[in-house]
């Protein structure tokens, strides 16, 4: 069993509570158009149009004519992912669960757990059973970083050893999120109620970009629709502005909400109960 894995962050503090080992996974099944990681988007074809661009000569065309990355001849310089056209990264290896689980070991005295995000990291279920049960064999948290559009309730086992879910939910109304991501957003929805219901619901992320949707209409969304479960288990909710860096050229013209628009939907939020309100 093995994953496309685009990087490993050691030591984050914003992918969940306290200090976490990040896992990244290839692959996306939406189109954000803010999107900040948009070369973990898609899998590597192979048409080669890095290789000549790699200032470092990193990057190499095998005998079956895949690019090959040497990863200690990388300077990390990123050229691959400006030119790639495909919103892919060459910079990406086919890991196992016991591979990127040896890498997390090295950290286990300074975290509290591990966090896997994407790309959309529920393309890779078992992957992820498996990488959570060596993780609490050690007894780490394991939380699962998504973007909701795979129906979590198909997922019992994977849930059962799962901390919680970190789920983004890009806009409350469906033509919002359609004009967002290019899919609807229904199961999103559903996932955020089922997920709240059996206290699984770590934190909602809301990206809040005003050229792309009424972001007071959609929090107060969120709000309603999550509120009656916060008996249940308090749910965290982010709100975070988007910001233009690494975003593709096409998006980057997106206006930056301004902190007084972000304070006044964490305090429409603050009038629904909800107590732990993230800006970011």
């Amino acid at each position: 069993m093995k994953a496309i894995v685009n990087r490993i962050i050691p030591f984050s503090s914003v992918d969940g509570p306290g200090n976490r080992t990040a896992i990244f996974l290839q692959g996306c099944n939406i189109n954000c158009k803010y999107c900040h990681n948009p070369e973990t988007r898609r899998l590597c074809i192979n048409c080669g149009a890095c290789v000549g661009q790699c200032p470092a000569g990193a990057l190499s065309l095998g005998e079956d004519n895949r690019v090959i990355w040497d990863q200690g001849a990388c300077v990390q310089c990123d050229t691959c992912i400006h030119v790639c056209p495909n919103d892919s990264s060459p910079k990406v290896r086919e890991m196992t669960p016991e591979e990127v689980y040896a890498a997390v070991k090295r950290q286990i005295p300074f975290i509290r757990g591990i966090s896997v995000s994407g790309g959309e990291c529920m393309l890779w279920p078992d992957f992820l059973k498996a990488l959570f049960t060596l993780a609490k064999a050690d007894g780490l948290g394991c939380l699962i970083d998504s973007n909701g559009t795979i129906p979590l309730w198909n997922y019992p086992e994977l849930l059962e050893i799962s901390d919680g879910v970190m789920l983004d939910i890009k806009a409350f109304d469906d033509t919002d999120h359609r004009r967002i991501t290019d899919e609807g957003n229904g199961i999103v929805l559903k996932n955020a109620v089922f997920l709240a219901k059996h206290g699984k619901l770590e934190e909602v992320r809301a990206v809040i970009v005003p050229d792309l949707y009424d972001g007071e209409k959609s929090i107060r969304g969120i709000g309603t629709l999550l509120a009656p479960y916060r008996n249940i288990r308090e749910i965290r909710i982010k709100l975070i502005a988007y910001r233009p860096m690494g975003v593709r050229e096409a998006y980057s013209h997106y206006q930056v909400p301004s902190p007084e628009c972000l304070t006044q939907l964490a305090d429409i939020l603050r009038e629904m109960g909800f107590k732990d309100i993230v800006i970011i």
